[in-house]
C-alpha cells in the first residue's frame, strides 16, 4: 500500500487555487530557499503522519458540499512531486469522484518525465512558484540548478495545462524593476497562464528555524512592504500587456 507522508492539512483553504479547497501539505523538499517559512517540511522522514490515498480522499469527500463549482483539493508542500506514487493514486481517485485537482509546486521533484506526465495528465491546474527567472540567482536562492524547473515547465506547456504563476518578492533581493522586467520576459512566451501573482515576503518562519536549531539566512529582515509589492505586480502586468 502506498502511504503519503503528510506535514499538515487545511480543510478550508482560500488562496491555494480557485474556490474553497482542501489543502494537503506533503512532506519533503529538496530546495533550500533563503526565505522558506516551512523548514519543518524539508526532511521526508519527519512527516507528521502517514495516510493512504483512499483514506485521504474519503476525508476530502466530506467537504465536497463546500467546494461548489470551483473548489477541490490542492496538493502542496514541501514539494508534492517528491511523492509521485502517492500523488498519482490520489489524483486518480479524485478524477473518479469528479474532484477538481491542483498541484502547488516549484517544479523540482523527480526527473522521470513519464511519471510527471502521468501526474500532470490528471491535474486540472498547476500553481507554479518561479523562484527566480535568472539561472544564477535561482541557484543562489534555492541551492539547486534551474534545469529541473525548466524541464517541468516544458512538460506543463506540452500538455497545455492551465497555470497560475507566483513569485515571492523579498526586500533587497528581487524587489526591483530589473527583476520585474526579467520576470516579464521569462513569462511572456508561457501559454495558458490564468493568473500571475507577486507575494510579499513575510518573516513568519524565522521562529521555526530557531526551534529547529537551523540558521535563518534572512535573519532580521523586515517583511516586504505590501503596497510596494502590489505596485511591482501592477508594473509586471503593464509590461506584459504592452507586449501583447
Amino acid at each position: 500500500m502506498t502511504l503519503g507522508r503528510i506535514s499538515s492539512e487545511e480543510s478550508m483553504g482560500l488562496v491555494d487555487g480557485p474556490g474553497i479547497r482542501y489543502v494537503v501539505f506533503l512532506q519533503g523538499c529538496q530546495l533550500r530557499c533563503k526565505y522558506c517559512h516551512n523548514p519543518e517540511t524539508w526532511d521526508m522522514t519527519k512527516a507528521s503522519f502517514l495516510l493512504s490515498p483512499e483514506d485521504l480522499i474519503k476525508k476530502v469527500e466530506r467537504f465536497k458540499p463546500y467546494f461548489g463549482k470551483n473548489g477541490g483539493i490542492t496538493f502542496s508542500g514541501g514539494e508534492p512531486l517528491l511523492q509521485p506514487d502517492f500523488l498519482k493514486e490520489c489524483l486518480s481517485l479524485c478524477k473518479e469522484k469528479s474532484i477538481h485537482t491542483v498541484i502547488d509546486t516549484a517544479g523540482v521533484g523527480i526527473g522521470d518525465n513519464q511519471t510527471l506526465t502521468e501526474i500532470l495528465s490528471m491535474c486540472d491546474l498547476v500553481i507554479l512558484d518561479i523562484k527566480s527567472s535568472d539561472e544564477e540567482k535561482y541557484k543562489e536562492l534555492t541551492g539547486q540548478p534551474m534545469s529541473r524547473f525548466k524541464n517541468f515547465l516544458a512538460l506543463v506547456q506540452s500538455l497545455n495545462k492551465k497555470l497560475w504563476l507566483r513569485q515571492v518578492i523579498v526586500p533587497g533581493l528581487n524587489d526591483n524593476e530589473e527583476n520585474i522586467k526579467h520576470l516579464a520576459n521569462f513569462i511572456r512566451p508561457i501559454k495558458n497562464v490564468e493568473r500571475i501573482e507577486l507575494l510579499p515576503y513575510k518573516n513568519l518562519g524565522e521562529s521555526k528555524y530557531k526551534t529547529l536549531k537551523i540558521k535563518y539566512p534572512l535573519e532580521g529582515l523586515e517583511n516586504m512592504d505590501e503596497a510596494k509589492c502590489k505596485n511591482l505586480e501592477i508594473m509586471l502586468h503593464k509590461i506584459l500587456e504592452r507586449a501583447d
